[in-house]
């Protein structure tokens, strides 16, 4: 017989998702104030995390269109589609309250001078916490299978469930490729000055007024983009 924690995996992976994993609420207790799960939902026990990958070729082209189109607005839908979809898939199926969370925005917080933006909760985090991944020195997400290819959503439960085990690191230690080929200078010793990375990437658009991508260069260098399978065939 399948736990539970077996069948809502099922259920994010039937609708779309590509990786899922748990963890306790508890991890989050070192959370800053007011990004913690139970800042959001108080009767919170358990956070689940899941990815839904982008396809290789999008990172293999000028990202200026394609790859703002379908990485911003298209995937972020969908996985926030997901979100809702699963949560009330959950509480039909299992019971409880699962509450789905945006994977970019609406958030609160916004530091204009800075440039600094924080979702409700670091989706990376949470990624990090159920096991889908570990972060690189650009901050991107790493995962085994998928490399940095994943978007992060996440949804919080009122019901305990079995956490999963961490991950295992992928970045390679002596690389530091995503610092160096950065055109903003915007990478250091494991952070990212948002105000240096936004003003490069995300500070054009078409004559048409869309909006674009001008840089993804952090994702493309990396070594582990596609994860463990970098040697396979693309």
């Amino acid at each position: 017989m399948k736990d539970t924690k077996e069948i809502i995996k099922e259920i994010f992976k039937k609708l779309g998702a590509d990786v899922c994993g748990v963890a306790s609420v508890d991890t989050f207790e070192q959370s800053p104030d007011g990004f913690s799960p139970k800042d959001i939902y108080q009767e919170c026990k358990s956070v689940i995390a899941f990815g839904v990958t982008l396809p290789k070729g999008l990172v293999e082209i000028n990202p200026r269109i394609l790859y703002s189109h379908f990485n911003g607005s298209v995937l972020v839908n969908q996985v926030d589609q997901i979100a809702l979809t699963a949560a009330k898939q959950i509480e039909e199926e299992l019971g409880g309250c699962v509450v789905p969370l945006p994977c970019d925005g609406p958030s609160e917080y916004w530091d204009a001078e800075n440039m600094v933006s924080k979702g409700l909760i670091s989706m990376k985090h949470a990624a990090v916490a159920c096991g889908l991944g570990q972060l690189g020195k650009s901050t991107l997400l790493l995962n085994p299978q998928y490399g940095n290819m994943l978007t992060v959503g996440a949804v919080l439960y009122n019901q305990e469930l079995e956490p999963d085990e961490p991950c295992e690191q992928i970045c390679i230690e002596n690389c530091h490729l995503c610092e160096e080929n950065c055109p903003a200078h915007a990478i250091e010793n494991g952070y990212v000055n948002q105000k240096k990375c936004r003003i490069n990437t995300y500070s054009k658009k078409t004559q048409r007024g869309f909006s674009t991508v001008e840089c993804n260069r952090c994702r493309t260098v990396c070594p582990m983009k596609y994860g463990k399978r970098i040697n396979e065939s693309k």
